[in-house]
């Protein structure tokens, strides 16, 4: 006899509390529920197949349901299924470590690993003070990040991280040591010189004088940000930060979260974007999702420091390198390599963006920016005037059309309002031109739909 599969949508509705997410489903028909995954492409128990336009969270670089890299794991988990990486070390998390040494930019010869990115985030911070405390700078703390910038949740990462409408329910809870400066979101600017779109850059040196400079421990930026929209970095922007760095002894801290392995063309943003940071923080694509796994990339002179002080780091994470995450990560950055991803996506990346650019000629679309396979599509209520939607306008048109449309039609990607309202896409790194057609073809239709509802509503000047 045939056991009666248990209603799995009903039991997420009673027992499942999801992330960032209503108790109540946002969909009338109940909680979406993913069962399988193959390549770009994903199904839900009711048998729907969706296009992963977001590489699940910035995370899928491979692909779904590659059996080498779950070959790798069960292996990897019969041999030595858990051992600490405090005191101790284990063969996966040594190979781990030295192949990311060799991927790295420059002199980031150590890696203290994590579970994930907002445990990467907070560690980096601790990192930076307790080097600034072991050079004598003891009044160094402070972290300045940029407006929007999303860097974690936890109480730590949630300081660093730019986004108040997160934050403010927990304020009481959160030190007070983060500084916020502008973004690079240059679509918004009235002057688009080239002195003119350096100003965020310089924006962080007047927030170093005026915190005092002898109190700032570090810098956090992502090569491309993510919250807001896929905000790229104008010419010099990252050789004007790491001059500024230098000048004021602070630390420059590359949160590569979402940028590094693959995403924008390069193993990290920054060797992409030709700058040196202190220390880069990691995450998603480093395991392609398939177990959890962060981590820190260090500079041999922060390093050095802990080396000639005979001190450990006052820090440690129970799974952190954990054995059958590093075996994973080392399993899927062969992948990557053999199947040439990086050059993948720099040879498409043109004809992504080329793609995205054509839906410019619908009235709501203002902008479409990005890198690699990393980009957002800003939207407004009128191109000729980039007028914004309100508050009440953007979270009826995200939420209220393009969700439901998107995902009617077979995309799943991010309809976000974390600043203005962006579709934001990040596919698998094994997308290709084929795949591109299908996200646009659904974006349209969705785009579509969100002008007829303006429309109907009498908002902006934009018709379908």
């Amino acid at each position: 006899m045939t056991a009666t599969p248990p209603d799995v949508q009903a039991l997420a509705s009673a027992h499942l509390w999801g992330h960032f997410s209503k108790l109540t489903p946002e969909d009338a028909g109940g909680t979406t529920v993913i069962e399988r995954g193959e390549g770009c492409y994903v199904w839900d128990t009711n048998g729907n197949r969706y296009l992963d336009g977001l590489a699940g969270l910035f995370v899928s670089q491979v692909g779904h349901g590659r059996h080498e890299l779950a070959a790798a794991m069960a292996a990897q988990a019969e041999k030595l299924a858990y051992f600490p990486v405090w005191t101790y070390a284990h063969p996966t998390a040594v190979e781990l470590a030295a192949r990311l040494a060799s991927l790295a930019p420059g002199d980031l010869n150590r890696v203290f690993f994590t579970t994930g990115g907002g445990e990467a985030v907070e560690t980096a911070w601790k990192l930076a003070r307790q080097y600034h405390v072991m050079r004598g700078d003891t009044g160094r703390y402070k972290v300045i990040s940029r407006n929007l910038a999303y860097h974690g949740t936890t109480l730590g990462a949630l300081m660093i991280t730019g986004l108040e409408a997160i934050k403010e329910t927990f304020a009481p809870m959160i030190p007070a040591a983060g500084i916020k400066v502008p973004n690079t979101n240059s679509y918004r600017y009235e002057d688009t010189s080239p002195e003119a779109l350096l100003m965020p850059a310089d924006a962080i040196e007047d927030a170093i004088i005026s915190a005092d400079p002898d109190t700032v421990a570090a810098v956090y930026l992502e090569p491309v940000q993510n919250s807001g929209g896929c905000f790229t970095p104008p010419a010099g922007y990252f050789e004007r930060v790491r001059e500024i760095c230098d000048r004021h002894g602070v630390l420059l801290v590359s949160d590569e979260v979402i940028c590094a392995f693959g995403r924008l063309g390069d193993w990290f943003g920054a060797s992409r974007l030709g700058y040196q940071p202190d220390m880069i923080t990691m995450a998603k694509g480093l395991t392609s999702g398939y177990a959890p796994l962060g981590g820190v990339m260090v500079s041999d002179r922060i390093a050095e420091e802990f080396l000639a002080h005979d001190e450990a780091f006052l820090h440690g994470i129970t799974y952190g390198g954990h054995p059958v995450s590093c075996a994973v990560a080392l399993a899927n950055l062969d992948i990557m390599e053999r199947e040439g991803l990086m050059a993948r996506v720099r040879t498409h990346e043109a004809t992504f963006r080329a793609k995205l650019d054509d839906l410019r000629d619908l009235p709501i679309v203002g902008d479409v920016r990005g890198m690699g396979y990393f980009y957002g599509i800003e939207l407004v209520k009128d191109t000729a005037t980039k007028a914004m939607f309100t508050d009440e306008e953007a979270d009826h048109l995200l939420r209220g059309v393009l969700t439901p449309t998107l995902i009617e039609n077979g995309l799943l990607c991010r309809a976000d309002d974390r600043g203005e309202p962006v579709i934001q896409l990040s596919p698998p790194l094994i997308a290709g031109p084929d795949e591109f057609d299908e996200i646009v073809r659904i974006i349209r239709i969705a785009l579509l739909g969100a002008m007829e509802a303006m429309a109907t509503a009498g908002i902006g000047g934009a018709t379908a």
